[in-house]
């Protein structure tokens, strides 16, 4: 494995209940992470954070889940490394901080706090089919969803 240092973190936000078509951009959004040698981040829970952490292992990909508990045991069967916080949506500053650049994928009020978060963090977010906001870029496919993400690394 290269140098973790080395690499470019991403950070996927999204609904913790989305529909199918966000679950499906999700995965796919995992997917060319890994493809691009990049390591996934996220909330380590379910819905988008599974379904992106998930298409990422089906390429051998590395994942992070930053967790709002106390227990490594909640992280979703897809995270590689499970931190735990204690900190409950307090957390959400570590999920954006800790990425290099943001996806937002769907979403409700915690991704909206994530994507404020990031953009006050001075962090590039991308979105899909999620929130449509000044400053933000938005993306059509996941494919470039992460094109965008990896070519706007600062």
């Amino acid at each position: 494995m290269n140098n973790l240092r080395d690499k470019i973190w991403i950070s996927v936000i999204g609904g913790h209940r989305p529909s199918k078509n966000a679950l499906d951009n999700a995965f796919r959004v995992g997917e060319l992470i890994a493809r691009n040698d990049a390591v996934l981040v996220c909330g380590g829970l379910g819905g988008v954070m599974s379904a992106a952490a998930k298409g990422a292992k089906s390429q051998d990909g590395l994942t992070i889940g930053i967790l709002p508990n106390s227990s490594r045991n909640d992280a979703n069967r897809y995270i590689d490394i499970p931190i735990i916080t204690g900190l409950g949506i307090a957390r959400n500053l570590l999920v954006v901080r800790n990425g290099d650049v943001a996806i937002a994928i769907d979403g409700n009020w915690g991704t909206l706090s994530e994507i404020a978060l990031a953009k006050n963090l001075g962090k590039i977010v991308i979105t899909l089919d999620s929130y449509e906001i000044d400053g933000l870029i938005f993306a059509n496919s996941p494919e470039e969803a992460v094109k965008l993400a990896i070519e706007n690394v600062k």
